[in-house]
C-alpha cells in the first residue's frame, strides 16, 4: 500500500508518492541540522511511556483550575475598582468622584490618564513581558525536564499572586493591585501556553494513538485514513481539556455565589472572593505534578545556556519559514487574531465593569452564563465534528466569523446607545454568543497549531504560538489605550479591532493549508532525525 509518513511517526519515508508534490519542503540535511551552530533537536523519545488514565486526569484537572476566573476576571475587576476610586473626573478636576472610567483619570508622570488607559497599559506591558518569557525559555523547554519544572514554577508564582491580592483593600493600594494584576496576568499567560505545548506529546501516546500508528505502519490503514483519525484523537484530547475548563469555570463561580450572597456588605468580600477562586485552583492543579509521568527531553547542547539557547533556535526557526510556510503563516495571522480578540475582549470586559460599577456578584452571575453555554458548545461542537468527519479548519472558520462580529458590534455604539454595549441585556448576550463560539476557538486553534507543529518540537513552536497568542496583544492595547485617551470614548477602540480580527480570518481562511502545511512538518522534523543519525 502507497503512503506518505504518518504525522508522528519518527520513520523512514515510504512509498512511491513524492512529499515535494503536496509539500513545499525541499530536503536538504545538513543546512536543516544547523543553522550558524545552532542545533535542532527533537524531544521525541522512543520509549515514552503510554498516558495513563489517572495522568491524563490530572491533566484535564490542572486546566479545571486553571480556568482565569481570577487572574483573568475577577484580578482586573478589583484594580480597575480601585483605579477608579483613586481617580477623579477629568472635567471637574482633583477632589470630584469619577462617574465612568472614560472620564475618570489618575495622575501619571508628569500628567493624567484615563483608568481605562491604565488598565489597558498594563495588559499591553504584560504581553510585552510574556513576549520576553516565551522568547528566551520557550525552545529551552523541549530539553530535558526543564518544561516540567518550568510550568511549576510559573504556577506557584500565579497562586503567590492570586493569595496576596487578600492585601488589597483601598483605593491608596491600586498600584499594588495593578502590579499584582500584572504578575498575575503574566504568569497565568505562561501556564496557559507551557500547559498547551504538553498537549501534542500525550497526544501522541495514548492508546488510541499508538494502535492507529501501528495499524498505518502495518499497512492496515491508508493515509488519508490515519490523517483523519489522529486529528480526531487530538481534537478529542484538546476539546476535553477545554470543557474541564468550562466546568472548572462554572464549580468555581458557584462556589464563590457562598460568599458574595451572604458576605453581600462586607467591604472584603471580593478579596476573600479570588482567594477561594485561587484555592480551588490549586486544589485541582496539583495532581497534574504528582501524576505526570517523565517524558525528558534531550540534553542542553554542550555551549548553550537555558536562557539563551531560546534565542538562538526560535532565530534559526524563522529561517525556515521557506519549509514550514503554512506553518508560519498560521502563527503570523493568530498573531493579529488573537491580539484583536484578547484587546477586545479587555475592552468589553471594562465597558461591562462600567456598567455594573464593578459588581463582582454581577460579574460572577454573567461568567456563569458564559461558563455554562461554554460547556456545552465545546462538547456540542466536539460532537458535530466528530459525527460528520468535519476537518479542525472548517469547525474554527465558524469560530472566526462571530470572532469579528464581537467587535463590529461595540463599533456600533459609537453612533448609537440602541445597540453597541450601552445595556445591560447586551452584555447578557455577549457573553451567551462568546461562550457558545470562542470556547471552541480556543479548543480548534489549539489543535490547529498542533497539526501544524513538527513532532518533537512542542515547546519551541508552542513557545511562538504563545508568543502569537498571548504576547501578541501588546500591540492592540497600547494602540487603543492611546484611542481611548485621546478621544475620552472607550468606544473608539472597537474600529481598530474589527479590522484586526478580519484581516487575521482572511489570511487563516485563504493562505493556511492544513493537509500540505502538516506533511510539511512531518517531514521537517523527520529529516531533523534522520541528519542527527536517528534513523
Amino acid at each position: 500500500m502507497s503512503r506518505l509518513p504518518a504525522p508522528e511517526n519518527p520513520g523512514v519515508v515510504e512509498g512511491d508518492e513524492d512529499p515535494s508534490k503536496s509539500s513545499s519542503l525541499e530536503i536538504q540535511q545538513p543546512e536543516l541540522q544547523k543553522r550558524k551552530g545552532i542545533t535542532f533537536v527533537s524531544s521525541i523519545s522512543k520509549d515514552e511511556p503510554e498516558v495513563t488514565r489517572r495522568e491524563l486526569w490530572a491533566y484535564y484537572l490542572y486546566y479545571n483550575g486553571d480556568n482565569g476566573v481570577g487572574p483573568n476576571g475577577y484580578s482586573l475587576t478589583l484594580f480597575q475598582l480601585w483605579a477608579t476610586a483613586a481617580g477623579y473626573d477629568r472635567a471637574q478636576g482633583p477632589g470630584s468622584s469619577c462617574t465612568a472610567s472614560s472620564d475618570c483619570v489618575l495622575p501619571w508622570g508628569n500628567g493624567v490618564k484615563a483608568v481605562a488607559s491604565v488598565v489597558l497599559v498594563a495588559n499591553g506591558v504584560s504581553f510585552a513581558v510574556m513576549t520576553l518569557i516565551f522568547t528566551t525559555i520557550g525552545s529551552a523547554a523541549d530539553y530535558g525536564s526543564f518544561g516540567r519544572w518550568l510550568l511549576l514554577v510559573i504556577t506557584c508564582i500565579c497562586w503567590g499572586a492570586q493569595f496576596a491580592s487578600v492585601s488589597l483593600t483601598s483605593p491608596s493600594r491600586w498600584g499594588a493591585a495593578m502590579a499584582l494584576y500584572m504578575i498575575g496576568f503574566i504568569s497565568y499567560g505562561a501556564t496557559l501556553v507551557f500547559y498547551a505545548a504538553v498537549f501534542p506529546r500525550l497526544a501522541r501516546n495514548t492508546h488510541h494513538s499508538r494502535a492507529l500508528r501501528a495499524s498505518y505502519e502495518a499497512g492496515e490503514i491508508d493515509h488519508e485514513v490515519y490523517e483523519t483519525e489522529e486529528s480526531l484523537e487530538k481534537n478529542r484530547i484538546s476539546n476535553i481539556s477545554t470543557a474541564h475548563s468550562n466546568i472548572g469555570y462554572i464549580a468555581t463561580l458557584c462556589l464563590n455565589l457562598s460568599l458574595l450572597l451572604p458576605l453581600f456588605n462586607n467591604p472584603k468580600v471580593n478579596n476573600y472572593v479570588i482567594v477561594l477562586t485561587n484555592g480551588y485552583w490549586v486544589l485541582t492543579g496539583i495532581w497534574w505534578f504528582i501524576f505526570q509521568q517523565p517524558r525528558p527531553g534531550p540534553p542542553l547542547p554542550k555551549g548553550e545556556h537555558y536562557l539563551t539557547v531560546g534565542w538562538k533556535q526560535i532565530w534559526a526557526a524563522l529561517k525556515q519559514y521557506k519549509k514550514l510556510p503554512y506553518t508560519f503563516t498560521y502563527i503570523f495571522a493568530f498573531f493579529l487574531l488573537a491580539d484583536g480578540l484578547n484587546t477586545t475582549g479587555t475592552l468589553v470586559l471594562i465597558c461591562q465593569n462600567d456598567k455594573f460599577s464593578f459588581s463582582f456578584l454581577q460579574n460572577t452571575y454573567l461568567g456563569l452564563a458564559q461558563a455554562i453555554t461554554s460547556t456545552a458548545s465545546t462538547f456540542g461542537f466536539w460532537y458535530i465534528q466528530k459525527y460528520w468527519k468535519i476537518s479542525t479548519k472548517k469547525m474554527f472558520v465558524v469560530t472566526n466569523v462571530v470572532t469579528i462580529l464581537i467587535p463590529l458590534w461595540g463599533m456600533i455604539g459609537i453612533w448609537t446607545n440602541t445597540i453597541g454595549y450601552h445595556n445591560v441585556w447586551e452584555f447578557w448576550f455577549y457573553n451567551v454568543i462568546f461562550g457558545i463560539f470562542q470556547a471552541p476557538y480556543y479548543a480548534f486553534s489549539q489543535t490547529m497549531m498542533a497539526e501544524l507543529t513538527p513532532p518533537g518540537f512542542d515547546n519551541m513552536f508552542f513557545g511562538l504560538f504563545g508568543l502569537s497568542n498571548r504576547a501578541s496583544s501588546m500591540i492592540g492595547p497600547n494602540v487603543i489605550q492611546a484611542i481611548i485617551n485621546n478621544s475620552g470614548n472607550n468606544w473608539m477602540g472597537f474600529p481598530f479591532l474589527f479590522a484586526l480580527c478580519t484581516a487575521a480570518s482572511l489570511v487563516i481562511w485563504f493562505k493556511v493549508d492544513i493537509h500540505k502545511g502538516r506533511r510539511d512538518a512531518v517531514a521537517w522534523a523527520k529529516d531533523i532525525r534522520n541528519s542527527q543519525g536517528e534513523q
